[in-house]
């Protein structure tokens, strides 16, 4: 769409770590709000806050940098792209089933594996060959789960029981997560502009392009059976199905008011 190059970095690391992140938080709130896992009505104190994000994500971390070293470790010694592939497959499949069995977070164990093998495995462990068709696999891998992902981001409006008082709620969750966007965006780019600099309108691209989609639907799907579930259910799928029809057929506009000479170049 035409935004400059370091705002785009920017933006495809933040969405890397975005959906690991929510799924540990999300953890973290539910066992503040339900009781300790596996212990409904505990209480949870600030040790155990800390205590479960270390657990969760930097154990996530930890688990990925190792199945990644492993995974590039096999295909520096190898050269044939099918084998390779079905590593880099195995690779997601076997940190994320890991992930559940230790108890860490399996989507940041994977995305600190993908980037390992995106980035360094790319350059020193492929072969040219290698390269195209290992990433190849994967954009058509993505175009797959995200076409199947919004096909079932749509059904889940059947499973919603909305009320007036849900309806209420659902619109008022919109502006509610556009400000929490805007404020977690400002105030880290406020502060590291003392040090660095960032590209005009930075801010409002970022929080414009903050898009939400099957994560957020799936933590809320998996909450237990509280009273206020269909709520939470009502405000989320609101949120998701906001940030993908209007913020996301949005967002090039703004990009190209933000950056005309970009645009146009494109």
């Amino acid at each position: 769409m035409g935004v400059p190059a370091s705002l785009h970095a920017k933006i495809t690391g933040e969405s890397l770590l975005n959906d690991g992140v929510g799924v540990v938080l999300s953890t973290i709130l539910l066992a503040v709000a339900v009781g300790s896992p596996g212990h409904v009505g505990s209480s949870v104190g600030a040790l155990d806050v800390l205590r479960l994000f270390a657990t969760e994500a930097l154990g996530g971390g930890v688990l990925g940098l190792a199945t990644g070293l492993l995974a590039y470790g096999l295909m520096k010694r190898l050269d044939e792209h099918n084998i390779e592939v079905m590593i880099t497959l195995a690779l997601v499949a076997g940190a994320y089933a890991l992930g559940l069995r230790l108890h860490v977070s399996g989507p940041i164990a994977v995305v600190v594996a993908g980037v390992l093998i995106g980035n360094h495995g790319a350059e020193f462990a492929m072969s040219e060959n290698t390269r195209r068709h290992v990433f190849q696999f994967w954009d058509l891998v993505d175009e797959l789960l995200n076409s199947v992902l919004f096909l079932l981001i749509g059904l889940e409006v059947l499973l919603l029981r909305w009320s007036h008082e849900s309806a209420w709620l659902a619109l008022a969750a919109i502006p509610i997560a556009l400000l929490a966007r805007l404020a977690s965006v400002a105030i880290p780019i406020g502060a590291m502009s003392l040090k660095t600099s960032f590209s005009k309108g930075a801010i409002g691209i970022l929080t414009w392009s903050g898009l939400r989609g099957g994560i957020s639907v799936a933590l809320a799907l998996s909450l237990p059976e509280v009273p206020y579930k269909d709520l939470i259910l009502a405000a989320t799928y609101s949120v998701v199905v906001f940030s993908i029809v209007v913020q996301g057929l949005t967002i090039k506009g703004l990009v190209e008011r933000t950056y005309p000479a970009q645009s146009d170049a494109n």
